[in-house]
């Protein structure tokens, strides 16, 4: 650690001299101590520490000391730079010298904490020991601190702490973003929830009354599943249901929205889409459905399926709320399955229209 002293010249100062060789002294006191066991976990591979101080004896010292205890290094001269690298990724921890050019390990510690989602825990080096400068560091964020000279014991001990800190982050943040798909995605189809749906059912119908939008959804029930599942197992039912909600996001923009309505249903959502445009996207995945076949690894032989499909579509006579847009979509799903079944149906005021069955498909 270098002071950053107005005037001064390229040489070392002399407190900047004896810092370095009390730090040398004391570091090489112990690296041929007891090693410790290797920075490295079965499923996190080797920790990653970078180390920023403007003097280059010191960082070469702490550089060895880390990787002879398992840990990849790299080095900054300064603040700046530490937050340059950083800022680019795969860091786990960071080492920072209180004082530097260009930009202080204070002032780097801050700009590091506002970097992205990923938490990268920072340790401050003092080469004073008094209690406001510890106080300040945590103040501003630091997870840790070190006064030099230190031994090696004690670096260490900062250091695998802040990365236990860190692995327990990522933990926490895997396990937030497991939970957070799990809320928002069906496990068996990779469409999206029944709570997802409703969500942005909510969020889509006030966008088309506030901007007098239409608003299309289909509800596709898949034919006699039961059948499927008696005569494949369950596990060709699920390969059906798979193969069902594939088809479907296959036949819809990405601003459109596929979710598993039921057991055998899914809901699709065409915000901005005029009545025209839903009974195309309806019937292609309609008649899609009906073309393909669907198998499972563990099942024999193959699934071909039909599908009854309801529509409706916002705003209508009969349609000027969400409650009125789920009934209407209701009604017209039951209105084809009690018509026998693959087919479509359309919900109007003056009844239901646009029905092709199975035998009229071209």
């Amino acid at each position: 650690m270098r002071p950053s002293v107005p005037g001064a010249d390229d040489g070392e100062s002399p407190s900047s001299e004896r810092e370095s060789t009390m730090l040398r002294a004391a570091l090489h006191a112990r690296v041929a101590a007891r090693p410790s066991g290797p920075a490295v976990d079965e499923d996190e591979g080797t920790a990653t520490v970078l180390v920023a101080d403007d003097d280059p004896a010191t960082l070469q010292l702490i550089a060895s000391t880390l990787r002879a205890s398992g840990y990849e290094v790299e080095t900054a001269p300064d603040g700046q730079a530490a937050v340059e690298r950083v800022a680019r990724g795969g860091v786990d921890v960071v080492l920072l010298d209180a004082v530097m050019p260009r930009l202080s390990g204070f002032d780097a510690c801050r700009t590091i904490r506002g970097l992205g989602d990923d938490f990268v825990p920072v340790a401050l080096m003092f080469a004073t020991t008094d209690p406001k400068s510890r106080v300040d560091a945590l103040k501003i964020g630091a997870d840790g601190y070190v006064c030099k000279p230190f031994e090696q014991t004690e670096l260490l001990v900062c250091v695998s702490s802040a990365l236990r800190t860190k692995r327990a982050h990522d933990r926490m943040k895997a396990a937030r973003e497991k939970l957070e798909r799990l809320r928002r995605y069906d496990a068996l189809t990779d469409a999206h929830s029944f709570l997802y749906l409703h969500e942005r059912l909510d969020a889509e119908f006030a966008r088309a009354e506030r901007h007098s939008e239409p608003l299309a959804c289909c509800v596709l029930d898949v034919d006699r599943l039961k059948v499927h599942n008696e005569r494949g197992g369950r596990s060709l039912g699920d390969a059906v249901l798979r193969g069902v909600a594939e088809v479907i996001k296959g036949s819809v923009r990405d601003s459109d929205a596929v979710a598993r309505y039921g057991g055998d249903e899914f809901f699709v959502m065409l915000p901005a889409t005029h009545f025209a445009g839903s009974l195309v996207v309806a019937s292609r995945i309609w008649r899609d459905v009906a073309a393909r076949s669907f198998a499972a690894p563990q099942a024999d032989g193959e699934a071909r399926v039909t599908a009854s499909v309801g529509v409706a579509l916002f705003p209508s006579r009969d349609v000027r709320t969400k409650e009125a847009l789920l009934h209407a979509l209701e009604s017209a799903l039951l209105e084809a399955k009690r018509r026998g079944g693959n087919r479509l149906c359309v919900f109007q005021q003056e009844g239901f229209i646009y029905t092709p069955s199975g035998d009229e498909r071209t």
